[in-house]
């Protein structure tokens, strides 16, 4: 959408930044220990007047067009700014500052989808008390390629939607929260099937990748339930539809979650290194790469393989003149996985270049 950004600027008179913007949001001061469970802290800034409100109002939809069509990293600042539009304050007129500096610095993103297969892929993901009023953030990534399986690395491609959004009521625990991900993921997953199904493109039960071993084990039946009874009932729809096969729930690690970065509050220098998975870039993979349990990463000191980082989701994808020998030998594997795949996929085997 070239030209859209530039003209919604100049339609707010928003000149571009000082300096450059990488996140869309201002990441709140990282807790450790107890403190990190705390609830945001309450808003006690100034409410603004009509006028100020409107414009809030009219970037929020200028803002969400874009966002839904092409760059879906801006969504967790919106879904955010959105949730305080009834009753803005000055606090809420920073974040939208923040966020035009960054669609200002970052004007016109693309998204580039690959020949590949149409089955429905599905990661999601949940952030318990990340919201203000003690509410938690929900996501959900959806691509089309081919089903996983364990030990081979996922094949990317670009995202057909991105479920971001704030559950309404406070949920009591993490695994509610990542439950009700799965519910809503889950929800949105069933009208995408149907669409898939009748375009002639039959599904399997859809893949959906949850971090959270709690919700996973729920969702699949083979945990015990009793002290579960607390959580909302509807939730607990997601373990019927994995009975009749509509969905199989797996856990996987959360740095190999798409879903994650759309539910934490990372800095700016996160943004910037994760944005080629999510819009086109020069570098942006078609693989990523089967990630270690965290117990497997106890005692660890150092890099990870595959570009992974510990406490950081996604490889790391490097472009710098430095690392620009590291960068092409790493596409030169992805362009040979992308074309051996396949091959191995109709020969049954279990072809992995990160074995």
């Amino acid at each position: 959408m070239p030209g859209y950004i530039k003209k919604l600027l100049a339609r707010h008179k928003h000149g571009p930044p000082k300096h450059d913007q990488h996140s869309p949001y201002k990441a709140p001061p990282k807790q450790y220990g107890i403190a990190a469970q705390d609830p945001v802290p309450e808003d006690t800034t100034d409410k603004i007047d009509v006028k100020r409100l409107r414009k809030v109002q009219q970037v929020i939809g200028g803002v969400l067009y874009y966002a839904r069509a092409v760059d879906c990293t801006v969504l967790t600042a919106l879904s955010s700014i959105a949730s305080e539009q009834a009753s803005a304050t000055e606090a809420t007129e920073e974040k939208v500052t923040q966020l035009l500096d960054y669609l200002a610095t970052k004007p016109n993103a693309t998204i580039q989808f690959h020949a590949s297969k149409m089955i429905l892929n599905v990661h999601s993901d949940a952030s318990y008390l990340s919201e203000p009023n003690a509410k938690s953030r929900v996501a959900g990534h959806y691509f089309l390629g081919e089903t996983p399986s364990n030990g081979r690395p996922i094949m990317t491609n670009g995202n057909i939607f991105v479920m971001c959004g704030i559950l309404k009521f406070v949920v009591c625990s993490a695994a509610e929260a990542e439950l009700a991900a799965l519910f809503l993921n889950a929800k949105a997953g069933k009208i995408i099937r149907l669409i898939l199904e009748e375009l002639g493109h039959p599904q399997p039960p859809t893949p959906i990748h949850c971090d959270n071993q709690t919700a996973t084990g729920i969702a699949n039946d083979t945990v015990k339930k009793h002290r579960s009874r607390s959580m909302e009932m509807r939730f607990f729809w997601i373990t019927d539809q994995v009975k009749r096969k509509f969905f199989d729930v797996q856990w996987h690690p959360g740095q190999e979650n798409l879903a994650d970065y759309y539910t934490k509050a990372f800095p700016g220098k996160l943004h910037v290194a994760v944005r080629p998975w999510y819009v086109h870039k020069v570098n942006s993979p078609r693989v990523l790469p089967w990630a270690a349990a965290p117990a497997a990463l106890r005692g660890c000191v150092g890099t990870l393989e595959d570009g992974y980082i510990k406490s950081v989701p996604l490889p790391r994808i490097y472009a710098g003149t430095k690392r620009a020998p590291v960068a092409r030998a790493a596409a030169a594997i992805q362009a040979i996985t992308v074309a051996i795949m396949p091959i191995a996929n109709m020969l049954g085997g279990a072809y992995s270049p990160f074995l």
